[in-house]
């Protein structure tokens, strides 16, 4: 498939796209991975994720890193960032949401090697932070730290 084709099934690239208007709604668009045979890890990283406490109703605040090691699939990054959005008006626990992120992903892209870590701001006084991953890093790939400080104000 020549690298102009890899693009064309994707239809919120370059287009006018509504925020979805939860993570259920959210359509995650993948392209093949034009570097397939070569191992490497992506990042994506959002500072300012927010989700729904499930019982208030009050926003929830994350610093969200995600770090993979495609297979055969890339995740398209505007589709990402509408998946992410999508969690502004959706009530679920830290856990939860990021838990769902990774499993979204890993549904999607089958990578070779996934990692999240959900830095999030304190409720109640206590921040809690939710951690994910596939299995053991790829020995042979280099992956970064995640670079998130632990909470004292972070930032």
């Amino acid at each position: 498939m020549s690298q102009s084709n890899i693009y064309s099934e994707l239809t919120q690239l370059g287009k006018d796209t509504p925020i979805p208007t939860g993570p259920e709604t959210a359509v995650l668009e993948r392209v093949r991975n034009p570097q397939a045979g070569v191992r490497y890890c992506v990042r994506f990283t959002a500072p300012e994720f927010t989700s729904l406490c499930p019982m208030t109703g009050q926003p929830d605040f994350a610093h969200m890193v995600i770090d993979y090691v495609p297979g055969e699939w890339l995740v398209e990054s505007k589709s990402l960032k509408l998946f992410l959005t999508s969690f502004r008006n959706h009530g679920a626990f830290h856990e939860d949401c990021t838990v769902s992120i990774a499993t979204r992903l890993i549904e999607r892209l089958e990578p070779e090697w996934l990692r999240i870590g959900g830095y999030w701001y304190p409720r109640g006084g206590i921040p809690i932070d939710v951690f994910y991953q596939t299995g053991a890093a790829p020995a042979d790939v280099w992956i970064p730290e995640q670079g998130v400080p632990p909470y004292r104000g972070r930032g």
